[in-house]
């Protein structure tokens, strides 16, 4: 039983820092995407 607790606390605590880290204010994922829109701003931008 002590295990089974100690490693439901232990995953809660992976997924929460996961949702931090690539889902928060400044995670990954926004990173990602406003690379992406600079890069893609910059490609429109050049002349043919």
């Amino acid at each position: 039983m002590r295990s089974i607790l100690i490693t439901l606390l232990l995953l809660v605590t992976v997924i929460l820092l996961y949702l931090e880290i690539a889902e928060g204010d400044t995670g990954m994922n926004r990173q990602v995407n406003e690379a992406g829109r600079a890069v893609s701003d910059h490609i429109r931008s050049m002349s043919p």
